[in-house]
């Protein structure tokens, strides 16, 4: 477990950025300590720093999880979000898109949400922005 590099702090903010904004910021310094991102086998954890001293006396290939797995890198080096960081991005979200019943379904199996199936809409969303996504 080791920290992010330059390259990779910034591809994981940029990928934050999209959904979250500026309230990045809030995610480091909560008011219940410091938290931080390191990386263990090409996928990014966000722990507090006193789970991170804790995590430092297991070995490397003991440790399986040290905290909530915010993404993972691909091997071209992009950086893809995972549905495990949804609990944690939810509160600061700049746009969110809350689905009807009746289409909550079809998107939960992979399907395009049309328009019909929209039930509320953040004010000023623009096209291909990051959303996230609520049922009503």
């Amino acid at each position: 477990m080791r920290p992010l590099t330059e390259a990779e702090t910034r591809a994981v903010f940029e990928k934050l950025g999209k959904y979250i904004g500026e309230n990045i910021q809030l995610l480091v310094d909560r008011p219940d300590g410091t938290y931080c991102f390191r990386l263990h086998r090409d996928r990014v954890y966000y722990l507090s720093e006193k789970l991170l001293k804790l995590a430092a006396s297991v070995p490397r290939d003991s440790l399986v999880a040290p905290g909530t797995c915010f993404g993972k890198f691909t091997k071209s080096q992009k950086f893809r979000l995972s549905v495990t960081a949804l609990d944690f991005l939810a509160p600061y979200a700049k746009y969110k898109v809350w689905v009807k019943p009746g289409s909550e379904q079809s998107f939960l199996y992979g399907n395009h949400v049309l328009k019909s199936g929209l039930g509320r809409i953040t004010e000023n969303t623009a096209q291909y922005q990051g959303v996230v996504v609520y049922s009503m």
